[in-house]
């Protein structure tokens, strides 16, 4: 098992370890990247200012609009001829978020998944099938650099195609799975569409993230797999997968590699950290980071933290499952998408009114988005009132290639007639969440 001693180290020695990494850190960015020396300077902070943990406190949040901000290496703490790897995710430009990496840091990297891989039950012995998606997108490349860190057999399957998906489950028995939970799901229901029995599947446990998802979900991808599902966290900004995982013997919370990274929760209002066992935001600072260290990142994710040993020996800060974000940011099929992007291509494109609404829906067990959208008075008139008409058919097929070309998610669009759409006197309604009225439906 790849269980190294500092998962089970006092607290009072792995703040010792943070301390060390998080000075270094600090002088890193500051003499390498010139946005947080006009951060620092501007709240009168030095690198020698920073004498425990609680100085942690003195220094400046980084948001996800900095890295955008500083598209595309303007945050790097190292050369370019430093760098081995490019990550990244799409962001409200339609370019990607860039977050780099050296040779250490993909070292590093894989250590701390093959290590979350065995915190889900994984082996050296081990067949492992990853159903994440590859690229730019951290979660496949993270979880098979881990997996091979570990020893195990990576059949590197990605995203889609499900049929061949059940072909390879079936032909290789892999004793362990990830991917984002709603796509396991659809490959389970495959299974028993083809009647295969999930005894003869040999997986035993699954990694799943990338997307929120439910203690239901979790109990039923459980009952139609037969095996222990647990959730990963992780994000491209601060490294990919597995900055934290459940344990497979408990499953009550997510073990935080805090050799690695420094968490704090805030209120989200005030910025001020909230007592353990209390819901607010997220903050990761890197502690080993070399390409891009972060510092005080807010994640805009909601959880708490729980400091108890838990029952598998892992002495680590536990994280609840996330319970949602502080602004309205949608993941579609383990995509990060805003509305605003949205808004963005939809309002390039000359033959649209300014009007949409983005339609959150369920399509089987995945999330989809309906874009209802209004074409503009002169484009009716043109086509005689017919939304049917060659030239509309065309419009849609525009709109979907650049919501694709963009955001990288697919997505149905509803063309509307002018003035179809509903109008607002204040805050506009730009994204309706129709989930939970179709599972009422279908409970009807």
């Amino acid at each position: 098992m790849y269980h190294p001693e500092i998962e089970t180290k006092s607290q009072g020695e792995i703040q010792e370890i943070q301390l060390q990494r998080l000075i270094e850190t600090v002088e890193r960015v500051y003499n390498n990247v010139p946005f947080y020396k006009e951060k620092f300077d501007e709240l009168n902070v030095k690198p020698s200012d920073i004498k425990s943990l609680e100085d942690l406190r003195k220094l400046p949040f980084t948001k996800k609009k900095d890295l955008r901000d500083n598209y595309p290496t303007g945050l790097f703490a190292v050369p370019m001829s430093d760098v081995v790897r490019i990550h990244g995710s799409s962001g409200t430009s339609g370019k990607p978020t860039i977050v780099g990496y050296t040779k250490k840091d993909i070292e590093i990297w894989s250590e701390i998944v093959a290590r979350a891989i065995t915190a889900a039950g994984g082996s050296s012995e081990d067949i492992f099938h990853n159903a994440y998606g590859y690229g730019l997108f951290t979660g496949g490349v993270g979880l098979h650099y881990g997996a091979e860190k570990l020893g195990a057999a990576v059949i590197p399957v990605s995203g889609g195609n499900t049929d061949r998906q059940v072909t390879l489950i079936q032909d290789f028995k892999p004793r362990g799975i990830a991917g984002t939970p709603s796509y396991i799901l659809n490959v389970a229901e495959q299974m028993e569409k083809l009647k295969i029995k999930p005894e003869t599947n040999g997986i035993e446990y699954g990694i799943f993230g990338a997307e929120p998802w439910t203690e239901e979900m979790r109990k039923t991808i459980e009952d139609k797999l037969k095996i222990k599902a647990v959730d990963i966290y992780g994000l491209s900004e601060v490294m990919g997968p597995g900055v934290a995982i459940e344990c497979h013997e408990a499953q009550q919370g997510l073990h935080i590699a805090e050799d690695h990274f420094l968490v704090e929760i805030i209120d989200p209002e005030t910025l001020e950290l909230v007592p353990d066992g209390e819901d607010g935001e997220l903050v990761i600072t890197t502690l080993t980071k070399e390409a891009l260290p972060v510092i005080r990142y807010r994640t805009g994710d909601i959880t708490s933290l729980n400091r108890a040993k838990c029952v598998c020996g892992r002495t680590m800060a536990r994280m609840a499952r996330v319970k949602g974000r502080t602004d309205d940011m949608m993941i579609i099929r383990g995509v990060n998408v805003f509305p605003s992007e949205i808004e963005r291509e939809l309002l390039k494109i000359d033959k649209l009114a300014p009007f949409y609404q983005i339609h959150l829906l369920k399509k089987g067990n995945m999330d989809a988005v309906e874009l209802q959208v209004e074409v503009n008075s002169s484009l009716y008139e043109e086509v005689g009132s017919n939304l049917q008409h060659p030239i509309v058919l065309q419009l849609k097929k525009q709109i979907l290639h650049a919501i694709k070309n963009a955001c990288l998610i697919s997505v149905d669009v509803a063309i509307k007639a002018p003035m179809e759409l509903p109008r607002f006197e204040s805050k506009a309604i730009r994204l309706v969440d129709r989930r939970n009225e179709q599972r009422e439906e279908v409970v009807k």
